[in-house]
């Protein structure tokens, strides 16, 4: 159901923008009708990409997860904020040396893209999701910003989802060493238009024509906005109707799920189903691979 609408219609979409969790799954749930959402995508040839701001996992962890939900998206098709990073920091200081507070997800991209992990006068120090965060591992960092160490966070969010309610996320953390140390990190992660773009040109997509689906005002919508997209806010998530009126800005369209945007969804021309290789054979993927509250 659609309820609400800033313009009577939305563009032409060619290529659609989508959070995970609150979009796609929900506390590890299957959201209703998201399986036919993604199946509508590849059979009609749009190119899609998956964008979260969770660094714990990599593509290969994440694909393997939504396909206990039912949900059959290739690691190749997301993109996560600790990808975005990775890929940041290659460009920024190729070869460099980092304290990383995070996991898998995280070590993984750094350690693809030519990163060695130090805790030696390190040029970054990178925070990221974890499960737990040590008082050791925050004073470390602590220390070594401190010490000359530049500060870079995956993204901003505060708090994260848990089947027993909200957790603090690495925007939490982050505000603790900033106010230990004076020094603000870098978010890296959505709302950063900085991924939107790397997203967009991954798929070979264009802003006019591309949309971005996600459940927070905050993340997901306004960097949509900020990139020139068509928003849409689903309220499968976090995020109320009441709670999305709120804000400074608005979405193109509001609507309970990605299930009431399959009927939405017509094939592309020329188009005979989307696959993974033709996205990659169109232009390089960043270092560590296409991967993505």
């Amino acid at each position: 159901m659609n309820v609400f609408t800033k313009r009577e219609t939305l563009k032409a979409i060619e290529a659609y923008l989508m959070d995970m969790d609150g979009v796609l799954v929900h506390e590890e749930q299957l959201v209703p009708g998201a399986d036919q959402f993604v199946t509508r995508l590849q059979e009609t040839g749009h190119p899609f990409l998956v964008l979260t701001n969770n660094s714990i996992y990599t593509p290969r962890d994440l694909a393997a997860r939504l396909s206990l939900t039912g949900l059959q998206i290739p690691e190749e098709a997301i993109w996560t904020s600790a990808l975005a990073t990775a890929h940041f920091l290659d460009q920024q200081r190729p070869g460099g040396t980092a304290h990383v507070i995070g996991e898998a997800g995280l070590t993984t991209a750094l350690h693809e893209c030519g990163y060695v992990l130090s805790e030696r006068s390190p040029d970054y120090v990178v925070l990221g999701e974890t499960r737990s965060y040590s008082q050791e591992s925050i004073t470390r960092a602590i220390r070594l910003i401190e010490g000359g160490a530049r500060f870079i966070a995956t993204n901003p969010d505060p708090t994260g989802p848990s089947p027993a309610g909200p957790q603090p996320a690495t925007g939490a953390v982050a505000a603790l060493i900033s106010k230990a140390t004076g020094v603000d990190p870098y978010f890296v992660g959505k709302p950063n238009p900085l991924m939107m773009r790397e997203a967009l040109r991954s798929i070979g997509a264009h802003s006019e024509t591309t949309v971005m689906i996600g459940d927070r005002m905050d993340t997901d919508i306004v960097s949509g906005i900020e990139a020139g997209m068509e928003t849409i806010l689903v309220l499968s998530g976090i995020t109320t109707r009441e709670q999305a009126g709120r804000f400074p800005y608005l979405p193109s369209r509001i609507v309970d799920s990605v299930a009431d945007l399959v009927p939405t969804i017509a094939a592309r021309r020329g188009q005979n189903g989307w696959s993974p290789s033709r996205r990659r054979s169109a232009e390089p993927r960043p270092p560590a691979g296409l991967h993505g509250t």
